[in-house]
């Protein structure tokens, strides 16, 4: 906005300074409408804005600029994983607090590791290295950047939280792209934090042309990808049968012709939403006597007529030789609503005389036997298949995609013996 349209007979020098401000630049997604939080965690990838959010967060602070705060706070500590990328990063980088500093700008004491303003605002320097340098001093807030690779995360952070003890009202935010590390999970089970996730994508103006879709065009739903593009935290369960880097090492395979295919469904009770999905799994059996994924095609909260109609779709694109249904709870019903979308599409009814654990096991040993593989990367699968432990999915989901995975390669490794019909990986896509 041009300085002269500054409503409320603001001076030139006055109307400068407010159309300097951030406000006037941030994304949406970096901004604190409505206020910061007094601990505030904020998850994001690769060059979404967490350092630029820290540094503003920080000149917020010392000068009393609202979102961050409306008055000012005068004692900082800057905590990084070690001194160095306190100063590179937090301090000297291109979206530190010098180089986005407005008005009265601080200089670094490099012998003392400070920041020091004009205005007498001091920001010391800290590594998660010493956890026990931050014994003695107190402050009124604190900036934590990259808390997931500390090296004593717990011991740093607990030290910090004894030394914010200044103020009417100590603040600290914390910028990390996530990790599944102790330190992080405790911070987002504590409900006296704030949590803010930012996505690479929603910095994408700021960034260089090509960046984004280079790093999706390589790293685009998988694990590296989901955590440092999306600031996903990703997970294993220890007691899963699955693993992400095990799923990723079969993931990407090179065409291979195929002699058989089936459409897996593992049909929901009800289409009311807040239902368990439909699971609908594509995978095909190889020359080979392997197994490829082809497709998840679950669908989520939908009637029986819906399921069976995205079954015959993924039947007839992938020109597949049967569906597989599992009938406990639908019984002759499940073939019926499939007839009734398409009468010659062929369905050959299974039923669970086991847990879903003990079905699961015989898959998930094919897996670590290196016979079955990913035509691409299907992230809802992988994270239900990584989650799938001897008491089902955490939280007490049900696992309908690994159900109907289970079946289909069940189908064509265990049970599954059907005539040749040979066909290449990508058919019908």
């Amino acid at each position: 906005m041009p300085r002269k349209s500054w409503p409320g007979g603001l001076t030139p020098d006055e109307a400068a300074t407010v159309e300097d401000e951030w406000f006037a630049h941030a994304v949406r997604w970096q901004y604190a409408f409505g206020g910061a939080p007094d601990r505030w965690l904020v998850l994001g990838g690769r060059g979404a804005g967490k350092t630029r959010l820290g540094a503003e967060w920080v000149n917020g602070l010392v000068h009393g600029f609202a979102p961050f705060s409306l008055t000012r706070y005068s004692q900082i500590a800057l905590v990084a994983e070690t001194l160095g990328d306190a100063r590179e990063v937090m301090i000297d980088g291109p979206s530190g607090i010098i180089a986005i500093s407005r008005g009265e700008r601080p200089h670094f004491e490099a012998g003392r590791r400070r920041l020091v303003w004009p205005s007498g605002a001091v920001a010391q320097a800290f590594s998660a290295e010493d956890p026990d340098s931050l014994r003695g001093p107190q402050f009124e807030a604190a900036w934590c950047d990259e808390i997931c690779k500390w090296r004593h995360a717990d011991a740093t952070y607990d030290m910090l939280q004894f030394a914010l003890r200044l103020g009417e009202r100590p603040r600290q935010i914390i910028t990390t792209t996530p990790k599944p590390v102790p330190v992080l999970r405790r911070l987002l089970s504590d409900s006296g934090v704030t949590v803010r996730r930012l996505k690479t994508h929603d910095n994408a103006e700021n960034l260089a042309p090509g960046f984004l879709a280079a790093l999706e065009e390589r790293y685009g739903g998988s694990r590296l990808g989901r955590q440092e593009i999306n600031g996903e935290l990703i997970e294993d369960r220890p007691d899963a049968l699955w693993n992400r880097t095990a799923l990723e090492a079969v993931t990407g395979s090179d065409a291979q012709e195929l002699k058989r295919i089936v459409v897996a469904v593992d049909p929901s009770a009800t289409g009311h939403a807040g239902s368990a999905a439909c699971g609908i799994v594509v995978a095909g059996a190889t020359t080979e006597g392997d197994a490829v994924v082809l497709a998840d095609g679950t669908i989520a909260s939908a009637s029986p007529s819906e399921w069976a109609a995205t079954a015959v779709r993924l039947y007839h694109q992938f020109e597949a030789d049967s569906i597989v249904a599992e009938v406990n709870q639908g019984g002759e019903m499940v073939a019926t609503v499939i007839r009734m979308v398409d009468d010659h599409v062929p369905v050959k009814p299974v039923r669970a005389k086991r847990g879903k654990w003990l079905r699961a096991e015989p898959v998930a040993a094919l897996y670590e036997q290196g016979r079955v593989h990913h035509a691409r990367r299907m992230p809802e699968l992988e994270d239900e298949m990584c989650d799938f432990g001897p008491d089902g999915l955490s939280g007490g989901r049900s696992p309908d995609r690994v159900d109907a995975l289970v079946w289909a390669i069940t189908e064509l490794l265990i049970a599954g013996r059907g005539e040749p019909r040979v066909r290449a990986v990508g058919s019908g896509q």
